[in-house]
């Protein structure tokens, strides 16, 4: 691991839920950083999201190193999606898939990619275009069903919180596993010395935003960091499994 990458992780499996159906991983010499919240019956979703996780690392970490940074990690995650759906073609399996987060870092360059709403954030050291700084932003756009009706300008974020919207506030559009085929987004941004990207699963982002963020997160204490988001979340519901990752691109 390049000395000025440092990480941590914690994942929970909440106040409501007996299995913990999340996973992540990471490779340090591969500088790639993965989350997944595994969905399905029975144990299926577990299996889902250790199995995307194990992939994508494995097919990342195959391919040459000359190869495209954006083309490596898109080849992953497309492998990863027909090992989860082939997987869910056995018996006590069926209709098991996962969201999946990922980031790779590969000297200033970060990318990120995604598949559902499991989300990234980012919070730059360096000042923003309103001359802010220490400000934590998405980079994600989840694929979700309240996200599609928000773009097609149906409703807007603001109305997106009604009751009767945030029953469909799980459903997702897009899901490694789901179909034969998937397109992850993918995002590519320069990273500052400095900057620290948080990886999170849906049971963190629904009771937390990035206020709460930065109240909790302190990047000179990772660990401490993770705990405290674990237990906010808990302390909000806790209605789900609950997985934060954080990266940290400096001393």
């Amino acid at each position: 691991m390049p000395s000025s990458i440092h990480v941590a992780a914690l994942t929970d499996v909440g106040r409501v839920r007996t299995n913990n159906e999340d996973a992540f991983d990471f490779d340090p010499d591969l500088s790639l950083y993965v989350v997944c919240d595994g969905m399905g019956g029975m144990a299926a979703g577990e299996v889902a999201s250790k199995m995307a996780c194990d992939t994508v690392i494995d097919i990342f970490a195959a391919q040459s190193p000359a190869t495209p940074l954006d083309a490596r990690l898109s080849a992953a995650i497309h492998e990863a999606n027909t090992a989860v759906f082939e997987a869910g073609r056995q018996a006590g399996q069926h209709g098991m898939g996962t969201t999946l987060v990922a980031a790779v870092i590969a000297g200033t360059k970060l990318l990120i990619g995604n598949v559902g709403d499991s989300r990234a954030y980012l919070l730059s050291d360096d000042f923003d275009s309103y001359g802010r700084q220490g400000m934590w932003r998405q980079l994600t756009s989840d694929h979700s069903y309240i996200n599609e009706l928000i773009r097609q300008g149906s409703i807007t974020e603001e109305t997106s919180h009604t009751p009767e919207l945030q029953r469909f506030g799980s459903v997702i559009t897009r899901a490694i596993g789901a179909s034969e085929h998937v397109e992850p987004d993918l995002f590519p941004l320069d990273l500052r010395y400095g900057d620290t990207v948080l990886l999170a699963t849906d049971g963190l982002t629904r009771h937390l935003d990035t206020v709460r963020f930065a109240e909790l997160i302190d990047p000179g204490d990772l660990e401490g960091s993770c705990r405290r988001l674990v237990d906010d979340a808990n302390a909000s519901g806790g209605n789900d499994n609950i997985t934060c990752m954080l990266i940290h691109y400096g001393d």
